[in-house]
């Protein structure tokens, strides 16, 4: 739930940190190809060549235990993912004598199955199709069986390929990965394909009450309901082991690998998810939370079942996994926002009931990654961590703007949007100059300031998530917009040297409006948007709209855009809906959330849809981006030890999601 997607820039240039120029060796562009409306951008991560040997090795093992539970990405996206990949696999591992232009067919899926992590689109989780034929599948997955592959062990191959026939050609069977507003009758659970419940219905959760609500799957077993715990086991066998045991096992052997090359406060982290892994006890993810939150590693890391979009009830964490290092040349914006943290705080426009008095400033940091796996993909530029708001209030976070993501997306996009859909000559010269910083910016303070900002009413006893339920993901990240919407006109921030002047806090404004308008290409069927960041954004700019007036629809010359009129008043909106939002996070309001998301942020003009849809095609932009991270290769010595790694830029989603099958088997 904190976790920052948007538009992509070059990042908050006017602290003097970055400038194109010191990439001379990158390559011409980060898009590496496209399939359809999806491009793949290649990440870079330049800092890695400046770490020492130790930082190096402990990047490759913890890097390996991302790899290790990056099947369990795919499983609970879908029961028939896991299969599906296997026969993708089969197939480009075995390919001799098929049809060339039936496999390059099926290699096109099975890239956008790798970049989405199944057959959904994991941005607005509609269930994408493939250009070859049920026909066609056979003839290639037949001669992939002549090549010796093996492909359903089960039942044979033409019984796999019966049971995964509508998963992966009916239009019609699962068609959305979570349908938090399914359609009329329909129950979201049973309507949503992903696989973190089984069988179960929302009537069949009233009074109960999971004990590992986070990393469980929950299955209904002759009317009963039965959890199934994400846990590898413990040694002594008193915890037996559970769901993803192999991929859990696998995990905790390459932390341990890890451990030698930690320092001491990242090792004490590393061994209390050691031991959550064995368990899958709350207590143990609660220890290793507050090791995890306490120790700034230049080579951090997190492994686990966090974010919970994927789940219309906000409960049931996706396995990600990512490893990071420090950008040090752009870290110290970060460090800047998190020393005034409190200052930011006492001034937000909430009830003074709901202000932290002394809030644990977060550890900032901005980073490059060179691994990202599962549940994480390259549009995430910024995340606030850990989710639970216990941790936050008593013990702190952590921040990242992940800037080799923000440089892969902005060399691959440039200004073409921009110039499409900002209104006025002055919004357009705003945007050239300032869209890159304003962006950057807002997202540091959606996540330093945002996420770990506000208390909770002390009668709540549970997390907000539980009592605001499939509405708290959309609320959470408004707010965390709305945090930084707000500050960007605080003066603080050209005192510290964040904002050279307040034309960037319009330029951040134009790009709230317009993002209301572009981010619709997104949703080319069907009037509702499903994935919470964008629900957010709608939520913001139509409230704004009615109760202010600030942002108003203008057309012209046969276009719509959206424009604000009055950025003192904007901000005086932005103020009233953040001061709601934190009055129901604290105060655990469902209704409240749900009429206020149900009323702004779910629906909308679908006339405007397809306009914008039509403008975006002619930019001939991908409307959606997946990310091929860095490899990292051990190589030996003497007595079979590491004495270096070496990072490579594979540019082929293929070639490196092959290279992680053969490590972790599946």
């Amino acid at each position: 739930m904190n976790r920052f997607l948007t538009g992509v820039a070059a990042t908050l240039l006017a602290f003097g940190l970055w400038a194109p120029s010191v990439r001379a060796q990158a390559p011409a562009t980060s898009l590496v190809e496209r399939v359809g409306s999806t491009g793949f951008v290649q990440i870079e991560a330049e800092s890695f060549n400046n770490l020492s040997l130790r930082e190096k090795t402990l990047a490759y093992w913890l890097s390996m235990a991302a790899i290790a539970i990056h099947p369990i990405g795919f499983d609970q996206n879908s029961r028939y993912d896991l299969r599906i990949k296997h026969l993708l696999e089969a197939i480009l591992t075995h390919p001799q004598g098929t049809d060339p232009q039936i496999l390059a067919k099926i290699t096109d899926y099975a890239k956008l199955f790798y970049g989405n992590r199944g057959h959904h689109n994991a941005f607005n989780s509609e269930k994408f199709l493939p250009e070859f034929t049920p026909g066609q599948l056979r003839a290639a997955a037949e001669q992939a069986v002549k090549n010796r592959a093996r492909i359903g062990a089960r039942g044979g191959l033409l019984k796999e390929l019966e049971e995964l026939h509508r998963a992966i050609f009916d239009p019609n069977f699962e068609p959305m990965l979570t349908a938090k507003n399914p359609p009329a009758g329909q129950d979201p659970l049973l309507w949503s394909a992903n696989n973190l419940y089984e069988d179960v219905s929302s009537a069949d959760l009233k009074g109960f009450t999971e004990k590992y609500a986070l990393n469980s799957r929950l299955v209904k077993r002759n009317g009963r309901l039965i959890e199934e715990v994400y846990r590898a086991g413990t040694a002594d066998h008193k915890i037996p082991p559970g769901r993803y045991a192999a991929e859990l096992g696998r995990a905790i052997r390459y932390l341990r690998n890890a451990l030698p090359y930690a320092d001491p406060p990242e090792r004490k982290a590393l061994e209390a998810l050691i031991r959550y892994y064995q368990t899958g006890s709350p207590a143990d993810w609660r220890n290793f939370d507050i090791a995890w939150v306490r120790e700034d590693s230049p080579v951090d890391f997190t492994n686990g079942f966090i974010e919970v979009y994927k789940d219309v009830r906000g409960m049931k964490g996706a396995a990600q996994a990512y490893v990071t290092i420090i950008d040090e040349k752009m870290n110290k914006a970060m460090k800047a926002l998190a020393a005034n943290a409190k200052y930011f705080e006492q001034r937000e426009p909430w009830a003074d009931q709901y202000k932290i008095e002394n809030p644990n400033p977060p550890l900032a940091n901005a980073v490059e990654t060179v691994i990202e796996t599962g549940d994480m993909d390259v549009t995430t530029i910024g995340e606030n961590l850990p989710n639970e708001a216990e941790i936050h209030d008593h013990y702190g976070s952590k921040s990242f703007i992940f800037t080799s993501s923000i440089r892969a997306l902005n060399q691959a996009t440039g200004e073409k949007v921009a110039e499409e859909f900002a209104y006025s000559p002055a919004e357009v010269e705003r945007a050239r100059q300032y869209r890159e910083l304003a962006n950057n910016l807002e997202t540091a303070m959606h996540e330093v300031l945002g996420h770990g900002s506000g208390k909770m009413n002390p009668k709540l006893t549970g997390e907000p998530a539980s009592y605001i339920k499939e509405y708290y993901s959309t609320l959470e990240e408004a707010r965390a917009d709305l945090v930084a919407l707000w500050n960007f006109f605080d003066p603080k921030l050209i005192e510290i040297g964040a904002l050279p002047n307040l034309e960037v806090a319009k330029a951040a404004y134009d790009s709230e409006a317009r993002a209301a308008l572009t981010q619709l290409h997104e949703v080319p069927t069907g009037d509702t948007i499903e994935e919470d960041h964008r629900r957010g954004t709608q939520l913001i700019v139509n409230y704004v709209r009615e109760k202010t007036g600030a942002v108003e629809p203008v057309e012209r010359d046969g276009k719509v855009y959206m424009v604000v009129k009055d950025y003192d008043k904007m901000r005086q909106g932005v103020g009233l809906l953040l001061a709601e939002l934190m009055r129901i996070k604290a105060e655990g309001d469902y209704e409240g959330a749900k009429a206020l998301i149900t009323q702004y942020g779910i629906h909308f003009n679908k006339d405007w849809r397809d306009q914008i849809v039509a403008r975006y095609k002619k930019l001939d932009l991908p409307s959606f981006w997946a990310g091929i991270s860095p490899d990292l290769i051990p190589h030996y010595g003497a007595g079979g030890k590491i004495d270096d790694v070496e990072i490579r830029y594979p540019r082929d989603i293929i070639k490196q999601q092959l290279r992680y099958m053969e490590i972790v088997g599946k």
